[in-house]
């Protein structure tokens, strides 16, 4: 079988940890982890916000 003209061929170097993929991969997870974390803070200041300073007044 013959190839098209635009595939290109395949490079003979190994594919490292280290490459340019993997970096995009783990910055985005680190995005991600970041806007998670930021959430859950804000989330739990806008719990304690609406408590106010009932919480501690609360029946046993």
């Amino acid at each position: 079988m013959t190839e098209s003209a635009d595939m290109s061929e395949p490079s003979n170097e190994p594919v490292t940890p280290g490459d340019a993929r993997s970096r995009r991969r783990r910055m985005r997870s680190i995005a991600i982890a970041l806007a998670l974390a930021a959430f859950v803070v804000l989330f739990y200041l806008v719990t304690i916000a609406k408590l106010g300073s009932n919480i501690l007044q609360r029946p046993i």
